[in-house]
């Protein structure tokens, strides 16, 4: 089953996608669209806007240097050697945006860098959940790009506040169940710049797998449905070459992943207005 959430008109909907058409659904959170029944008759693509899928996570974490050869890249910003133990950030809330959405260079940083992901949708409640039974609390996967100010990103130990800028987490088209997915290790992404291919990793070459990653985050708090697991990128991101390849306004960087579909975004500077209330 492939989950979305479309804009149709004046109105927002959960929706089911199918053969080139979206089904609605009769729910109006991500919790309830789980398990809602189809209702209304079934939409075209062309009169629908795919919106993020899960519309305000209460979490968006992210597992950092998850594969060998990203943790190899000579990026100064973090330790290089393979990982032993799982190092985690989150993403803030207000991160979240569409699939094809602008994403905001910031008025404060020109290092802006791209991080195309698979991401783990979280569909049931979990807490201390073995390894072996991670998989019964996932909902699906989708496609994200971890969008990540490197400035200032380096100049906290945490990394949160380069990882959690307004725009920087735009996920989907569709949480896609593992049912339809013959094999979740054989997946690639793909990520690329202007049409160039940067990015290109399979999920079997992650260094913590998606498994012992919930493990691990459930032995200290609890999933939640809606909850995002960014689970690691491929080599290949801007900051890893010499000099490096920041993203500017009106670059265009695009995240694949085979049967996933992808999302491509186009960079825009940040408006910088002053909000208050």
């Amino acid at each position: 089953m492939k989950r979305v959430r479309v804009k149709h008109g004046a109105y927002k909907k959960y929706a089911i996608l199918r053969d080139g058409y979206v089904i609605p659904l009769d729910a109006d959170t991500f919790e309830s669209a789980l398990t809602a029944a189809e209702v209304g008759a079934p939409i075209p693509l062309s009169e629908v806007e795919f919106l993020s899928p899960v519309e305000r996570p209460n979490k968006i974490l992210g597992i950092g240097v998850n594969y060998a050869a990203h943790a190899a890249e000579s990026v100064s910003f973090v330790d290089t050697k393979k990982p032993e133990v799982q190092k985690w950030f989150n993403k803030q809330a207000t991160a979240i945006n569409d699939p094809y959405a602008d994403v905001h260079l910031p008025k404060v940083s020109e290092q802006l860098d791209y991080e195309g992901e698979l991401v783990v949708v979280i569909g049931k409640r979990g807490r201390h959940v073995p390894r072996e039974r991670a998989m019964e609390i996932v909902a699906g996967v989708t496609i994200g790009c971890d969008y990540s100010v490197r400035d200032w990103q380096r100049a906290s130990q945490t990394m949160i506040m380069g990882k959690g800028f307004d725009t920087h987490a735009p996920i989907g088209p569709a949480i896609v169940s593992l049912d339809e997915i013959d094999d979740l290790s054989a997946l690639e992404v793909r990520s690329y710049v202007n049409g160039e291919q940067r990015q290109s990793g399979h999920i079997r070459d992650l260094i913590h797998d998606i498994p012992a990653q919930i493990a691990h985050l459930t032995a200290a708090f609890t999933l939640e449905p809606g909850d995002l697991i960014f689970t690691g990128t491929p080599a290949g991101v801007g900051a890893g070459f010499t000099p490096p390849k920041w993203l500017k306004a009106g670059d265009r960087v695009r995240v694949e992943i085979d049967g996933l579909g992808y999302i491509e975004n186009q960079i825009v500077t940040e408006p910088g207005r002053t909000v208050l209330g």
